[in-house]
């Protein structure tokens, strides 16, 4: 992902899921209700009624199609293998039952730290943050470190202040990176409803306007139309895009893009995506 060096023993695939290595811990640890985003209920602690004794999910292919959009909409970044095989050594909860109470609380915990260190990793690529890369590169050192805390201290960590830490050093970040791409918008292309942090999108046409470095952070865009549109720079971070038409958008370097939100979206070949990022295999298969 990156231009500009990290610092880290972390390689990018490690803030990645790699189900491969991880013991299905989003399948067991973690609970669900019955919505529509799931299925079925599942209390925390308790496998999923589609787990394997390989731990692979027998529906895997086919989530969407059986009402579990939840499962694709979610994402460990790689909190899954490394509380499997670095945390807990490899030993799996089936032949160490005792220890799966520590694992189950644990792996939540590393998960939205990995997801703090994929955000710092996306600001430290970018060239134009060069004047906050100390900055960003002691925050995500200093992230980095916590994931390495034993696990008795791991479960006390108190998250929501660390957080609090790296949400104000990536909001810096994002105003920096906005700013610079405002003034390059085509006053032909803009949207007739702004958006904003935490707004209220839903269903909004914002088909071939331009939203360069606009922010969407926490934004509702279930079902928006994003036809075309220009979401180059635009702060991504926390966007819901279940359903969104991404068909034929520009989301080349918009910030805080994550894998799981293109994967509820819907696009197509003409999407551009950011070079770290997949295009869903399930896009080639709908109708735009």
């Amino acid at each position: 992902m990156s231009q500009l060096e990290i610092k880290s023993n972390y390689q990018p695939s490690a803030l990645r899921s790699d189900c491969a290595n991880c013991f299905a811990l989003c399948c067991v640890a973690l609970p669900f209700a019955a919505s529509a985003d799931f299925a079925f209920h599942k209390d925390g602690g308790t496998p999923c009624r589609n787990l394997q004794q390989d731990y692979r999910c027998s529906i895997h292919t086919k989530l969407r199609e059986d009402g579990c959009n939840g499962c694709v909409t979610y994402e460990c970044f790689g909190a899954g293998q490394k509380v499997s095989q670095t945390i807990f050594n490899g030993i799996d909860w089936r032949s160490a039952p005792e220890s799966a109470p520590s694992m189950y609380a644990v792996f939540p915990i590393v998960q939205q730290l990995h997801e703090m260190l994929y955000y710092l990793a996306d600001a430290l690529s970018r060239e134009a943050l060069r004047d906050l890369h100390a900055d960003l590169q002691a925050v995500f050192s200093e992230t980095e470190q916590l994931t390495e805390l034993p696990v008795d201290q791991l479960i006390r960590l108190d998250v929501p202040i660390h957080r609090a830490k790296v949400n104000e050093l990536l909001l810096r970040a994002s105003e920096r990176i906005r700013s610079n791409v405002t003034a390059l918008r085509d006053p032909k292309r803009q949207p007739k409803k702004r958006p904003g942090a935490g707004a209220d999108l839903i269903g909004a046409n914002f088909r071939n306007t331009d939203l360069r470095g606009m922010n969407f952070r926490g934004a509702l865009l279930l079902g928006a139309d994003l036809r075309q549109a220009d979401l180059r720079e635009a702060d991504m971070i926390g966007a819901d895009l279940r359903a969104a038409k991404l068909c034929g958008a520009d989301l080349r370097g918009s910030l805080f893009l994550t894998q799981a939100q293109l994967n509820v979206a819907s696009g197509d070949a003409n999407t551009r995506l950011p070079h770290h990022l997949t295009r869903p295999a399930h896009w080639n298969a709908e109708k735009k």
